[in-house]
Formats: structure tokens, sequence, C-alpha cells
């Protein structure tokens, strides 16, 4: 393989630029398909490392993407991709090759399957294990219409398999044999890392050459699926062959692709640690971070990945007590470390986020205070979970939001947003934000020390920065500024990242708008500590920001606990809007939220603005003159 350069726009290949749409990619001769994939492979290592994207998944699934699109007539016939990533040569066949150059950039193609780009993009699907539901919807359409011309599609990967959502949609579409959904298992051993479970061992029982009678007798057809395979995943006419067969046995069927993952990318096929399987601005030639991100004599800053992972480690040697769980993302998330010094003591569930949660809530019910490890945005997929067999029995599980607020290139489904919303429905649930290094080893022991309910920290994609000091500690929250030589005007309550823009502000208002404020960092956002309330009461006006959608989040909770109490000073929350943002970068979409220091600045002006206007009244101007 000969990889284009990272930098600059990348050439398309003749054969890739002439796959306008599949009926253009069907009029290439089948001789041309072994070429194509090559030119495929090469472009894709070359756009993908110039923007960062999902690498490995993709390199593996050229040839069978190539025979779908050969086979079934998409869009009358229906292609469902399971998990999304694996979806870029899709986006190839379909024509969109020129959109490469800004992948998954502001105003540039998505890094997953989207309606707004193409006809061909049924679902906009990134988030596992939901497709093979989308396929029995559809089917039992197509069915009520009477269009028994079309064929229905899903493509899952083996670790979307071990999602139970995959299972309770298999368990309808074997049990109805008219209704002919036909599904393609990706099988590469790996999703996010090498696939776990009973499951994984079937597949590997599967695909052995001396498994012949084990592949008449498989779970699949002994569910009353059509049985095709293992088809070699590279070999564009076995596919096509198989995936013919699948559509003529006029059943639900399974057609069994065995792949590699990273295929024709040697650094990516030998990459036993996943690290290819999404990948930064990259140096092809090298398979390492491009030169220009290299800074060997800078100390360069820590993830806030990283930084969990390191005192997670160091709490699991404190406390025997401490495991963690995670739903097969163990190094995304930083456990991977745990993991490797304490092996018995880490729980990676598969795509599994609500059998992962109630499995913690076991683990704790045995007398150990489980940490579950996931992005924010999977969360969600649990919230049952946490309300109902954690908080319900009161129990000690530790969960770490990884990804929390805006994420930034991976768009409307990875965002972190709706955490806070959702779990501050759950009764005694303590959700926590660290500012810095040193807050997230303080945050993180004090929730292993609650006893007694459930505790939540969030930690956003980014790297964390210098430590940011407290001039005192205050029942539990840090006073971070305080103006000198004006009056106490404003109270500034920020959250996590959003604490050094607001620190901005605050320097901000004082020097040229000579407006007092104080900032707090109230590090446990929920529930509203009570003497956060108080100190509300003694400024004029209140602004909350932070990276949660407003609706719901921890400024609504602030005022509406102001208004429990019989304050009224006006509380002004700041986050992000009640809407799917789109991928961009965290930068870009937090100015965009006015959570940045000029957007907090504005807002500060505006509701002063307001107050004068609307509110003044001689209570007002008479603490207006009162020094803090």
């Amino acid at each position: 393989m000969n990889p284009s350069t990272a930098t600059g726009t990348v050439a398309v290949p003749p054969l890739v630029a002439a796959c306008t749409s599949p009926a253009a990619l069907r009029t290439i001769p089948k001789a041309a398909l072994a070429e194509l994939a090559e030119n495929i492979r090469d472009f894709l290592v070359g756009a993908v490392c110039a923007t960062g994207g999902h690498l490995g998944p993709n390199l593996g699934v050229v040839e069978l993407t190539i025979a779908l699109h050969r086979v079934f007539d998409s869009p009358r016939d229906v292609l469902l991709f399971d998990i999304g990533h694996q979806a870029y040569v899709h986006k190839l066949l379909t024509g969109r090759a020129a959109g490469f150059d800004a992948l998954r950039q502001e105003g540039g193609l998505s890094g997953y399957p989207s309606r707004l780009e193409s006809e061909h993009d049924v679902i906009e699907n990134s988030h596992a294990s939901t497709a093979l539901s989308y396929a029995d919807g559809l089917v039992k359409a197509h069915a009520l219409a009477e269009r028994t011309d079309r064929a229905v599609v899903a493509v899952i990967g083996d670790g979307a398999m071990t999602g139970g959502m995959a299972w309770e949609a298999l368990n309808n579409i074997a049990a109805a044999p008219g209704r002919p959904v036909i599904i393609v298992l990706n099988d590469n051993g790996r999703s996010y890392a090498p696939t776990t479970g009973a499951l994984a061992a079937h597949l590997t029982r599967l695909r052995s050459p001396v498994g012949e009678p084990a592949r008449k007798h498989n779970m699949f057809a002994s569910l009353g699926l059509a049985y095709v395979g293992p088809v070699d995943g590279h070999d564009i006419g076995a596919l096509e062959e198989a995936l013919r067969r699948a559509r003529s046995v006029g059943r639900p069927a399974i057609v069994h692709v065995v792949t590699v993952k990273g295929k024709g990318y040697a650094y990516a096929e030998e990459d036993q640690a996943d690290r290819f399987h999404a990948v930064g601005v990259t140096d092809p030639a090298t398979g390492r971070p491009a030169p220009a991100l290299r800074h060997p004599r800078v100390c360069a800053p820590r993830s806030w990945t990283s930084l969990f992972a390191g005192e997670l480690l160091a709490l699991a040697r404190e406390r025997q007590d401490v495991v963690a769980v995670t739903a097969s993302m163990l190094r995304p998330t930083g456990l991977h470390l745990m993991a490797e010094a304490f092996p018995s003591r880490v729980f990676d569930v598969g795509i599994a986020e609500q059998h992962a949660v109630a499995s913690a809530a076991g683990l704790a019910t045995g007398g150990y205070h489980p940490v579950v490890a996931l992005y924010s945005a999977f969360l969600c997929r649990a919230l049952d979970q946490a309300l109902m067999d954690v908080a319900l029995h009161r129990l000690p599980v530790t969960f770490v939001l990884d990804r929390a607020g805006v994420t930034g290139p991976d768009g409307p489904s990875h965002h972190g947003m709706w955490d806070v919303s959702a779990l501050a429905i759950v009764p005694g649930m303590r959700i926590c934000a660290p500012r810095d290094a040193a807050r997230l080893r303080e945050l993180l022991r004090e929730a292993a020390d609650v006893g007694d309910g459930p505790t939540c920290l969030r930690i956003p994609k980014d790297t964390a920065g210098e430590e940011i000091p407290a001039l005192a500690r205050m029942d539990g929250m840090d006073i971070l500024h305080r103006s000198t030589g004006h009056f106490l005007d404003v109270l500034l309550v920020a959250t996590g990242p959003t604490i050094r823009p607001a620190l901005d502000a605050a320097r901000v208002l004082e020097t040229e708008e000579g407006i007092g404020s104080t900032v707090v960092d109230p590090r446990w956002l929920l529930p509203v500590n009570p003497a956060l309330v108080h100190l509300a009461a003694r400024h004029n006006l209140v602004i909350t920001a932070e990276d949660n959608t407003r609706t719901g989040g921890f400024g609504s909770h602030l005022a509406l606990a102001c208004t429990d109490a019989g304050i009224t000073v006006p509380v002004h929350p700041l986050g992000l809007p009640s809407a799917f943002l789109p991928h961009a970068t965290r930068t870009s979409l937090l100015a965009q939220a006015g959570l940045d220091a000029d957007g907090i600045t504005k807002a500060v002006l505006a509701a002063r603005y307001h107050l004068h206007r609307h509110t003044v009244t001689p209570q007002y101007l008479d603490q207006a003159r009162r020094p803090q």
C-alpha cells in the first residue's frame, strides 16, 4: 500500500471517483473490483489520517460494502449500518468522496450515516445494537404496505451483537418467517476492543475449519434463521454469492462474514490495542501522530481520561472494595490501567450499558463499590437501571461519565449534554464536575466514600490544563475569584470546563465595566448546596454556566432552590441549547452556545441591563450601594 500524504487534499482515485452512485458501481467490470478495493483503502488511509476518524473498522469492510451495493439496490433496498462508524466506504460508493477532505469538521461530512447527506443514509446510527430493531420495524412496514419487492439489510458488527437490544430484536425477527430481514454479521472479533463473552466464543467456533457440524447446529440456525457462512469478508465474489443466497431464501437470514479490522494497512492490522479504531491527525507513513502534533521537549497537557485512569488505579490500590465496570470501552474510558493491575476486579460486559449498571448494582449489593465508566451519551441507555436498580436500593455506585458536554467531531449522537438533566431526576444522586486534576483526585475519593447512594463524576473530552487554585473553601464550595474595590454585584457559578472562561469573564467585567463579581465552583452540582443558595442571596444577579443542556440542568435546579428558599435574586442559566448539535470543534460549539469568556461577559451585561431597566427597586439600589 502506498498511502497518500496526511497534509492537504487527498486525491480521489479515478475508480473511486467513478462511483457516483451504487448504479455506477454496478457498471464497473468484475475484473476491476480488486483494484477498486485497493484504491478505496489507499484513499481512506490518506483521508482519515488527514482529518482524524474511524480507520480500522472501515478498512475491514471494503469488499463487504462493495458486494452489498452490487447485490442490493440502495435506497430502494434499505441498508442499515450498526455501528455507523463502519459506513465510510458506503459514503464513498454513494458519491461522497469529495467531502472527505472535511470529514468530521464543521460543515463537512459526518463521521456517521447522516440523513442530511444522502438518501442512502436511512438512519443516523452511531449507538450500537439498534439496527436490527430498525430492520424489524421496516420489514413490518413493507409488509403492511405490500412492498414485497425490496430488501431490508442490517450490517451489524460482532461487538454490537453483545448488546441486549440486538437480541430483543433477533428474538422477534427469527419468530416471523414471513418477514425476510437479512442480517450481515461482520465478525472481526472486535468492537472498540476484543469482543467479550459467550457470543465471541461461539463465533470463534463457527469460523473454525473443524466446525462443520457446529455450523449446521449453531445458535442462529436453532433460532430459525437461515444461516449462510462463514464467508471470507475480503472475497467479493464469495460475498455476492452469499448475499444473493440469503435474499433468495425468503425468510430471515444471517450472513456470517469474517473480516480483518484494519485490513490492508499494516499498522492497523497489527494493532492489538485498537489505537487505529479511531485516530487523530496521523502520519500514514509511520502510523504515529502527525509530526506537527508532537512536541517531544514539551510536556503535553494530560487528557481527563488519562488523569482518571491513573487516579482510579491509585484508588484501587488503596481500597480493595473498589471494582470497575464498563461496556466495551475499557481503553476509551481509562479502565485499562486498573484492568492490567487488577484483572479480576474489572468487568467489561460488552456493548450492554443496561446490564453494566444492573450488574454494578449486584456488585454493590455484595459489598463492593463499583465505578461504572461510560461515555456520557451512552449512560442515557441505562437510566432505568440507574433509577430503579441502583438509586431505589440506595446503593453506592459511582458513575464516571467520559466525554461529558460537547465532544466535537463525533456530532449529535456523542455529545454528552443530557446527563445532568437525566440524572437530576434520580433520587439521592450526587453529581460533581472537577475543574482540574487536583479536584478530580479529591472528588473521585469523595464519591467513593459515599455509602448510601449513587454518585456521578463528569469529565470532558479535553485536556485538563493547569490547576486553578481556590481563594477559599466554604461549605464544600471553592471561591475562585472575589472582586476587590467593587461591589459584589454578580455571582458567577461555573462548573467543570466552564470555570476558566467564567474567570476570564469576571476579570473583563471588573477591569472594563467596573462590575464586581464572585466566581464559585460548587464542586458538587446536585443536589444544590444550601450554602450556594445563601451565597446567591448576597448578590444582585446570578449567572450559571454549564456544558449540559439548559433544560433541566444545574442552573435550573439552582433557580428552583432559590425560589423554594424565598430568595428573589434572578438566576440566569447559561448552557447548551435544547437541540442536536452538529459536529464541530469543542471550542466552536461552546462559543456558539455562549459558554466562552465573551459569551459569559455578554450574558452578564445583558442580564444587568434587563434588571436595571425593568426591576430597579429601592431595595435593589440599597443592596447595590452596600459593600459585600
